[in-house]
């Protein structure tokens, strides 16, 4: 099993998972989780924009592994951002997942002038026990200090893009110091950094593949991880980084790569 994390609350989460954004391949999806699963992984990140809830609760049901043992994360939309459209969004994404309660609960972005209500919303949805963790993605400084300023409970967790070419220590020095955990999505950079000589020659160095490496230097800073893939040797490759650790000198090395090389909107551009 891969190791974990006890967040803020006490619930722990799996430190290595599997991501199911993929919007050309929803058909793939349920495989997908299918093939995670038997590799080991026991974290699964969906959301309601990604349009497969359905497919995720289709594959736990057939790996008819127990309920405690998958911990599943899903978020709400920018447009359903607002106190009652979050509710009703975490109902749509509760019936289409087929779960009583989901183990993780984030707001996808930090869009809008609502924000601060759907942060009440989720606050709600946690006090009745609907979810065991409640968070955000996306969420920079400007925007968890909004947050914090009226919350009443921390967020457990901070999903953000996190790359060695996307590394902002100052970001995850925050979250540190306000008690919430890391998490980073596209670890792999969808691809785009692969080649890069560097990394190469590192990777080389380990006997791994670039992935790979880029994966072990996301745990290494202990930030959750959760690369995404449709192909079954791909994801076996993805999780099958326990075995080895990058070396200090190493660690420093990558940290040096940033480029703002990203996947998605960069939150400093949001108000």
């Amino acid at each position: 099993m891969f190791p974990s994390v006890t967040l803020n609350n006490g619930v722990e989460m799996p430190c290595l998972g599997l991501g199911v954004y993929a919007p050309n391949h929803n058909s793939e999806v349920q495989q997908a989780v299918e093939w995670a699963l038997e590799a080991g992984c026991r974290l699964i990140d969906t959301a309601a924009a990604y349009k497969n809830e359905r497919e995720v609760a289709d594959a736990l049901q057939v790996a008819g592994l127990p309920r405690h043992e998958v911990f599943i994360t899903t978020k709400v939309w920018n447009d359903d951002q607002g106190y009652d459209q979050t509710l009703r969004a975490f109902d749509q994404s509760l019936g289409k997942l087929r779960l009583d309660v989901v183990d993780l609960y984030l707001i996808h972005w930090p869009e809008g002038n609502k924000r601060r209500e759907t942060w009440r919303a989720l606050e709600k949805i946690y006090a009745d026990g609907r979810a065991r963790a409640i968070g955000v993605s996306n969420y920079y400084q400007p925007h968890l200090n909004e947050l914090l300023e009226e919350a009443t409970v921390t967020p457990a967790v901070n999903q953000v893009e996190f790359s060695p070419y996307c590394y902002l220590p100052d970001v995850l020095a925050y979250c540190r110091d306000k008690n919430i955990q890391p998490e980073g999505y596209a670890p792999l950079v969808r691809g785009e950094k692969q080649n890069d000589p560097r990394l190469v020659a590192l990777a080389e160095k380990y006997g791994k593949t670039t992935y790979q490496l880029l994966v072990r230097w996301s745990l290494q800073h202990t930030v959750i991880t959760i690369p995404k893939s449709v192909n079954r040797e791909r994801i076996r490759e993805n999780f099958d980084v326990l075995d080895f650790t990058i070396a200090e000198e190493d660690m420093n090395e990558m940290n040096t790569f940033y480029d703002n090389t990203r996947i998605a909107t960069d939150p400093r551009d949001i108000p």
